[in-house]
């Protein structure tokens, strides 16, 4: 193995954190743009009375776009099928790894918010059962699963393979972990100016062998949730990270190497700003298709279950006719009446024919043209 170029690595930031002295004066032109926006982002889940339905695409688009970020190259249907061929929640050997990996990021930031719902903080205890199953599969599984690092790891360049960073070294992870859980729970700055700092924080101490990048991204989400900054769980910023992804990496070593971080500050801000105004505009072109669809699918189906027909297909917009007695109400032969009629109206697409044990799959072409990325 050849010698690691550490030419251009720059260090952790050993003893300056947290941060004593940003400079609202600085950012206080972003923090303002940031929490209008994602006010008027929230102000939309709050009027949503079935956000849950609606929005879960956006969970499943973060995944595909945050695994992306990590070279993990998948597509918004490879994901749903999937869904719709292991809707029990089983894993399987014989899909592209690539898929399961992302799968497996929008399992796991599912079951994050379900914990926290029950009770859980964000604390150390939760991040490693985040990771077990973020790594519970497939390339990630000999990654040590659920445990922080015991060897020094590096953030590499991708193309000249050059060392760009070298995070808290493994004798002073728990020290780091502490101050920056002591930081969530107890400093006192706005929460889109602290979410910023713990964001760059958490990817500065790289406290696992892999998949920090991907926990990293949730803990976004989970800041926001539970400080109540959103009041559903459906915030999701990796879209314009990943565009903005060489300024995002600067950014983050400047912070270690001189103590820039109200510039970091502001690019997390204007990522928040930006990524309100299109998670918004996503969740009204979703919202308007649902009202669209109302009318549609009570005169196609003709029917009582009309309503959860169409909620089904919202939560899953790609799937199995097998799935919809499981997951809902609605008996086999009215299941399978359901799908001939919509596909019959051209509502629903044929994607793969009956065979053997596998019923027909079907998805919701208006719904996932506004979701594919």
């Amino acid at each position: 193995m050849n010698a690691l170029d550490l030419t251009h690595a720059i260090t952790y930031h050993y003893d300056k954190f947290p941060p004593k002295n940003i400079d609202l004066t600085k950012i206080m032109n972003a923090l303002l743009g940031a929490t209008s926006a994602i006010a008027r982002y929230d102000q939309m889940l709050k009027n949503m009375h079935n956000s849950e339905i609606l929005l879960a695409p956006l969970r499943n688009q973060e995944a595909v776009i945050s695994s992306r970020m990590e070279g993990t190259i998948s597509t918004m249907d490879e994901l749903l099928q999937y869904e719709a061929d292991f809707a029990d929640g089983e894993m399987s050997h014989t899909v592209r790894s690539d898929v399961v990996e992302t799968v497996l990021y929008q399992r796991t930031l599912k079951n994050a918010q379900q914990a926290m719902s029950d009770g859980y903080p964000l604390s150390k205890s939760l991040l490693k059962t985040m990771h077990e199953q973020l790594l519970s599969f497939g390339r990630g599984a000999d990654k040590f699963p659920g445990q922080f690092k015991k060897e020094q790891n590096y953030l590499a360049d991708t193309i000249s393979r050059n060392i760009l960073f070298i995070p808290i070294s493994p004798e002073r992870l728990d020290e780091g972990l502490d101050l920056l859980f002591d930081y969530i729970h107890h400093d006192n700055s706005p929460i889109l100016l602290k979410t910023a700092v713990t964001h760059l924080e958490f990817e500065a101490l790289h406290p696992f062998a892999d998949g920090n990048g991907r926990i990293g991204r949730m803990l976004i989400t989970l800041l926001l949730w539970s400080s109540q900054t959103i009041s559903a769980p459906h915030f999701y910023i990796s879209g314009y990270l990943e565009e903005n992804k060489d300024r995002y990496i600067d950014l983050m070593r400047s912070v270690s190497n001189h103590d820039e971080w109200e510039e970091w500050v502001v690019f997390f801000l204007n990522a928040i700003e930006k990524q309100s105004i299109k998670n918004l505009e996503i969740a009204e072109n979703i919202r308007h298709l649902y009202e669209e669809m109302k009318p549609r699918f009570s005169d196609v189906l003709s029917s009582k279950y009309a309503l959860e027909m169409l909620d089904f297909v919202f939560t899953y917009p790609v799937f199995r006719n097998n799935n919809i007695p499981k997951q809902t109400g609605i008996s086999v032969p009215t299941a399978n009446r359901f799908t001939k009629l919509l596909a019959d109206a051209d509502i629903l697409t044929i994607t793969e024919e009956a065979s053997g044990r596998k019923s027909t799959r079907y998805s919701f072409e208006p719904l996932m043209r506004l979701v594919r990325v």
